[in-house]
């Protein structure tokens, strides 16, 4: 099992490697080692099945400089998608601790759309990294103030850790009403704000930044010692929607 303090720990090492520049070869042992960690990650919702499957890069359209990707597949129930993004960024904070890099790549094609009678959500390009390439000072990163996405005075040193959590286009779509006894996670749609996303893909793209987001929350949560019990509403996407509530952490 991996330690829940070593993926606290990578919260400050991982970066986005937009571009995989004087990277390493990963060998048959990391690769086999990347599948069998994906076992033993503890998923957000317990009844979706997932799968991955890697490949080199060029049987993607990801065209980073990467040496392989990573195929995420699952079952389309309900939060699947935050189920992917919770999964998947476990993964990204463990290959940052065997100095491996990592980018999600969310608009990626991929040979095979189905693989094990699942259906295809997003890749992950890969390479090994020297490790000086990670980062250094997470501060330096560009996120909203903690301010914009925090409201309230409770646990705000636990909010000014999770706001790191990437996202798609680096959107951050989440605000959280915090007391003293639970947070209230929002998902989050500023007017206008999209990146490069196609408009009907903002609110699919974003659910899975949400699952991102509590894992970062969670670790955080866990690094204090702060005992929890979570509730997760249903968020079918609407586009539309400024501001949707999508989780409620009741705090011990």
């Amino acid at each position: 099992m991996i330690s829940q303090e070593v993926l606290y720990e990578m919260i400050f090492k991982r970066m986005s490697f937009h571009l995989f520049r004087e990277r390493l070869e990963l060998t048959a042992d990391e690769l086999r080692e990347i599948e069998a960690v994906w076992q033993q990650l503890v998923p957000l919702v317990a009844d979706i099945r997932t799968v991955i499957r890697i490949v080199p890069a060029g049987e993607t359209t990801c065209k980073r400089g990467q040496e392989y990707c990573i195929l995420m597949y699952s079952e389309q129930k309900e939060h699947y998608l935050q189920n992917i993004g919770y999964l998947g960024e476990q993964l990204d904070l463990y290959l940052a601790s065997k100095n491996i890099g990592a980018l999600w790549f969310g608009i990626g094609k991929v040979e095979e759309s189905t693989y094990e009678g699942l259906d295809f959500v997003i890749m992950i390009g890969v390479a090994k990294m020297p490790e000086e390439k990670f980062r250094k000072d997470m501060f330096k990163s560009k996120r909203k103030p903690l301010d914009e996405v925090w409201q309230g005075g409770g646990y705000q040193e636990i909010g000014n850790i999770a706001r790191f959590a990437p996202s798609a286009c680096n959107t951050q779509p989440w605000i959280v009403e915090a007391t003293e006894k639970e947070l209230l996670v929002y998902r989050y749609k500023k007017p206008g704000k999209r990146g490069i996303m196609p408009v009907n893909m903002v609110a699919h793209y974003n659910r899975m930044d949400i699952g991102i987001y509590l894992l970062f929350l969670e670790l955080c949560l866990k690094h204090q010692g702060i005992s929890f019990e979570r509730e997760i509403f249903p968020d079918e996407g609407d586009d539309l929607a400024e501001k949707v509530l999508v989780a409620q952490y009741s705090l011990e």
